[in-house]
């Protein structure tokens, strides 16, 4: 079930080749609109809809037409060395704000992709040729089919530098998508839905089949693209506007279609990495201290109470669910950002973003899903969170979403409460011959509690659901101006115990909630 990271691959860099732009005159330029769609000032948000819907209403077909053999016979390495000729990246000769690029079709990405744009209201196809790409050292003839469409996409925008175009959003792959921000590196990675995930059966994966994208405005500071969704359970209408800068904000709205039934419907999606931690209590033979993207989930409800999660690499599949009514948010959090936590000069973990979703409109009774995956590298996506509805959607049904993606390195900077910033567990107890003692120690910081006196008296609130726990002890830490947790759970045999744990002082409470399911692996 997890997932190779090869969503943005060709991120890593483009090999600058001369060609002539997308644009010139020399060049097939966009195929001409052939539906009323493409009628200037037509084309909305409305007429995706409408293609999902009639899409809904017939089997699922995917468009996979088949690839010449130096295309479909690629591998990860020969597929890499494919990259985008920047001089043909859309928008460049004109001078505006955001480009485009394109991926190549091979390897595992075999659907075709078809890219639109959208001016003064028509949308035309962007065609593919042959010289939008540097090859490397892959053999291909010059005459390729020019049916071959894209498997995905990126845009470009100056978030670091006024000169210098930086990839800001990725779309390849199924339904996912990759945001970055100011001074961070791509990590976490988003997906349009999730269906039927964690389960014994077979994971569907729904595709973004079609995208069209608005050619921006001299003086734009955002971007919008529509997608269409396609599975064979479900089909859908996306649209994003897309506002890179210190935070890449996606307002994202949804419309979706129910083709067949399924168990699991996983809205707003977040896949990531979490290889080991502080919080990993076996040995891992790795120099490096922790290796993820993500260390936590953040869960708040509708009614107001903070949930972090430390992420865990199990043995075993787990799924854990968070009763979530009308949430405020959730999202996957990087919150280490020292390089010493994880010594990697090249990974570069501390630049990895966070991802918060905060939902628009009342989303219902319902729970904030995580699955976590065994997984034995880091090159596996084994995290994955959404929320659930509480009612499975029958076919037939449609539903209408909201909600807002911010991909950044620290969307609580505005939190004043305390969070739970680092999780260790280890051995307790006297009898060193008896490793089945557990004692937990969690730190917790925020400007609140850096404003208390170190002689505050604070109270420690801790539940298991099964086990002993041992009186919990709270101490200042005056390196993380904050405060310590200790306590010790004595397990009861083999069963998991899921623990709760904040902080209070005169029944003020002063903390999120720390959250964590400790099983005996």
């Amino acid at each position: 079930m997890t997932l190779v990271r090869l969503f943005g691959i060709l991120v890593l860099g483009s090999t600058l080749v001369s060609g002539a732009p997308l644009w010139a005159d020399d060049t097939p330029g966009l195929v001409e609109p052939t539906s009323s769609e493409g009628t200037p000032g037509n084309f909305t948000f409305a007429a995706v809809v409408r293609r999902a819907q009639e899409l809904a209403t017939t089997d699922y077909q995917p468009d996979r037409p088949a690839l010449p053999d130096y295309l479909a016979d690629l591998d990860y390495d020969t597929y890499r060395d494919i990259r985008f000729n920047r001089h043909e990246s859309l928008w460049k000769a004109e001078g505006l704000p955001f480009q485009m690029q394109f991926f190549p079709r091979g390897f595992l990405f075999k659907d075709r992709v078809t890219v639109n744009v959208i001016e003064d209201g028509a949308a035309q196809v962007v065609p593919f040729k042959h010289d939008l790409f540097d090859y490397g050292k892959n053999q291909v003839p010059d005459d390729m089919p020019a049916d071959l469409g894209f498997a995905g996409l990126r845009l470009l925008y100056p978030i670091n530098t006024d000169d210098i175009f930086d990839e800001v959003v990725v779309f390849l792959g199924a339904s996912y998508f990759r945001g970055v921000s100011k001074g961070l590196n791509y990590g976490i990675t988003a997906r349009g839905l999730a269906i039927d995930t964690g389960l014994p059966t077979q994971e569907e994966f729904p595709i973004f089949r079609e995208f069209w994208v608005f050619k921006p405005a001299p003086d734009a500071v955002d971007i919008t693209v529509f997608a269409l969704l396609d599975s064979e359970s479900v089909t859908g209408a996306y649209s994003f506007v897309i506002r890179p800068g210190i935070e890449t904000v996606m307002d994202v709205k949804a419309r979706l279609f129910m083709r067949q039934s399924v168990q699991k419907l996983g809205i707003a999606p977040l896949t990531s990495m979490f290889f080991h931690g502080e919080n990993t209590d076996r040995f891992i033979d790795d120099f490096r201290p922790e290796v993820h993207d993500s260390d936590g989930l953040l869960v708040q409800n509708g009614t107001g109470e903070r949930i972090w999660r430390p992420l865990t690499n199990p043995l075993g599949l787990r799924v854990s669910d968070f009763v979530a009514e009308n949430p405020r948010s959730f999202g996957l959090f990087q919150r280490d950002r020292d390089f010493s936590r994880y010594e990697d000069l090249e990974a570069h973990y501390q630049n990895r973003p966070s991802a918060l979703v905060e939902p628009i409109g009342d989303w219902g009774r319902g729970v904030v899903e995580l699955v976590e995956i065994p997984s034995d590298a880091e090159r596996y996506d084994n995290i994955v969170a959404y929320w659930m509805p509480e009612r499975v959607p029958a076919p037939g049904d449609e539903l209408k979403l909201e909600y807002r993606l911010r991909f950044g390195q620290d969307p609580e900077a505005g939190l004043l409460g305390g969070r739970a910033v680092s999780t260790r567990i280890g051995a307790a107890g006297t009898d060193i011959l008896d490793s089945s003692q557990r004692k937990f120690v969690i730190d917790f910081a925020g400007e609140s509690l850096a404003q208390l006196s170190p002689e505050t008296e604070i109270e420690a609130v801790v539940t298991s659901t099964s086990g002993e726990l041992s009186k919990p002890v709270v101490q200042w830490n005056p390196h993380l101006q904050g405060w310590r947790l200790f306590f010790e759970l004595k397990p009861d045999g083999e069963k998991p115990a899921d623990l709760r744990a904040f902080l209070r002082h005169d029944h003020d409470v002063l903390s999120e909630t720390w959250s964590y399911r400790w099983v005996r692996e």
